[in-house]
């Protein structure tokens, strides 16, 4: 029997932390009109940060219900290995926001909310550092041979509804099909979150919103591969050389797009073109930029050795 290792409810009471600051910040017009990181490229990663960390979240707080399940030496290394993952993201976000602070933007805006969020920026950075330490000597290699799904269905076992349905040839039809619950998972909540915005900000401009989903989309893919190569949360059969360079394709492409997103107007800008205020240009630039990249990694010959594992 395995005992919970106390750094990992502490990642968690981190994140709770950083997530409920994260709302407030961007969520308060009031508050978020003092933020040094309102705007982009700060922004992009707060965006995403603020989706993801609670889905990471969220996914270690139900493991750890089933943490005497069997398998406890797997359930832990995958356990701390995504805390390290959420760990990651916030470290980033808060790094991204200490630049924002530290380059001056908004500094004519700034008032007492400010010194708000820097107090929280402190305080998270320091709660950050301390569970970050004793989790990275923790983080052990790749070597698990279960995922997380064998815990979803040990879970579901004890739920009368879902017993019948959660049964290993849907866990095993799960791993088979990884990418496409990946990509469907990603537009869904895409799909939720670019809606939610579109009502909020009174959106008419139907390529305007097009354009968000997709990069949304790209976003929320971008953290199910990566994460799951992390952490192991479906663990994904073999697969042919040829499919593994277009995922690969598809993954880099989609990175690509969420850079040129957050340094749009660095880059425009760089082009001698201006100020980017139209729409069709935003989405040339953005997903054309992705698309060119996703060509340009599928036409580049890789050895095998080279190939990108996840």
């Amino acid at each position: 029997m395995f005992a919970m290792r106390p750094v990992i409810p502490a990642s968690l009471c981190t994140a709770v932390v950083f997530e409920a600051l994260t709302v407030f910040a961007t969520h308060d017009k009031t508050v978020r009109a003092a933020s040094p990181w309102q705007d982009d490229p700060y922004d992009v990663l707060v965006s995403f940060a603020q989706f993801t960390v609670p889905m990471l979240a969220l996914a270690i707080g139900l493991r750890l219900l089933a943490w005497r399940a069997p398998g406890g030496e797997d359930r832990e290394q995958q356990t701390v290995r995504a805390a390290v993952a959420m760990t990651a993201i916030i470290t980033l976000t808060l790094a991204f926001e200490w630049a924002a602070l530290l380059d001056g933007a908004h500094e004519a805006d700034r008032n007492a909310w400010t010194t708000v969020l820097i107090g929280g920026l402190v305080v998270t950075s320091a709660l950050t550092v301390a569970v970050a330490v004793p989790l990275l000597r923790r983080l052990g290699r790749r070597t698990w041979r279960d995922d997380w799904l064998g815990d979803v269905l040990y879970l579901c076992q004890r739920i009368p509804v879902l017993r019948r349905r959660a049964t290993p040839e849907l866990a095993a039809w799960v791993r088979r099909h990884a990418m496409g619950v990946f990509v469907t998972l990603s537009f869904l909540a895409a799909v939720g979150i670019i809606g939610a915005l579109a009502v909020g900000e009174q959106w008419t401009d139907p390529l305007l919103i097009a354009w968000a989903l997709a990069i949304e989309t790209s976003s929320n893919l971008v953290f199910c591969v990566i994460s799951n190569a992390v952490a192991g949360f479906i663990a994904r059969p073999p697969r042919s050389r040829v499919r593994r360079r277009v995922e690969t394709a598809v993954l880099v492409g989609c990175i690509a797009a969420l850079v040129t997103t957050a340094f749009r107007d660095t880059i425009w800008g760089a082009l001698g073109r201006g100020a980017l205020t139209s729409v069709p240009t935003l989405a040339g630039l953005t997903i054309g930029t992705g698309v060119a990249i996703f060509l340009l990694t599928l036409a580049v010959p890789v050895g095998r050795r080279h190939d990108i594992r996840y």
